[in-house]
């Protein structure tokens, strides 16, 4: 495995990949590594979203503080 591509794999799971990983070519781990990123993205932005959409619940005069409060 090229320490290059171990290293962004590694970055992405936010641990050491398995043993099993260097079988793969180091395409094929940047593709990994790539779509983990793009999928933990979608997530974050999706998470953003229903937050957002919680708010509208909370009575206009307090939602200022109560976004501060949860997104400091």
């Amino acid at each position: 495995m090229s320490t290059e591509a171990r290293e962004q794999l590694s970055k992405e799971l936010r641990d050491e990949p398995a043993e099993s990983f260097g079988q793969l070519t180091p395409e094929q781990l940047a593709f990994l590594a790539d779509a983990l990123k793009r999928e933990r993205e979608s997530r974050a932005s999706g998470l953003n979203e229903a937050a957002e959409e919680a708010l509208k619940l909370v009575p206009a005069l307090a939602r200022g503080p109560v976004r501060r409060i949860l997104f400091r």
